[in-house]
């Protein structure tokens, strides 16, 4: 009887009653975009994680209905944090997934750049890396840089998962 009338009384305060309406699927009209990644991680496997970020642009303005091509795009990733070892030709066969990535982003247009100061405490010089890379002189003043040249600065957080997501959904 008790649940009777809060069922009742939901009904009356309108906190029951008719399905509520969905959400909207609005397709804002994003132009071709032109974004300086900064990857700074903590600890090298992050950098996959962090590449989602990459793909995540690309893959969203290249299906419709904005049908850019990868030409269209302007993308560049600036490296200098931890994450430097996955793109040293020594350490391919332990990043292979990643540089794997990489390369073939590159094939799309996008740019790597490693932070020459960065690489120089890690004890790399220039023809240590991979084809693709780029070495610049300093990876925050390469971030100035791009975003000067009117670049949208992304930082993808690469955080590490302690909760499991099945029961918040």
């Amino acid at each position: 009887m008790k649940s009777f009338w809060v069922a009742l009384m939901g009904l009356f305060l309108g906190l029951a009653g008719p399905a509520q309406a969905a959400g909207t699927w609005v397709a804002t009209p994003y132009a071709p975009p032109r974004a300086v990644f900064e990857f700074y991680l903590d600890h090298p496997q992050k950098i996959g994680s962090a590449l989602y970020w990459v793909r995540s642009v690309m893959n969203s303005v290249q299906e419709s209905p904005y049908d850019y091509s990868p030409e269209d795009l302007r993308l560049v990733v600036v490296i200098h944090g931890n994450e430097i070892v996955t793109v040293a030709k020594k350490n391919e066969a332990a990043y292979q997934d990643a540089v794997d990535r990489m390369r073939y982003y590159a094939s799309l247009g996008v740019k790597f750049k490693v932070c020459g100061q960065a690489a120089a405490d890690f004890g790399y010089r220039v023809e240590d890396f991979q084809d693709f890379i780029e070495v610049v002189p300093n990876g925050i003043t390469e971030l100035v840089h791009w975003q000067q040249q009117g670049y949208a600065l992304i930082v993808p957080k690469v955080l590490e998962k302690t909760v499991d997501i099945e029961p918040l959904r």
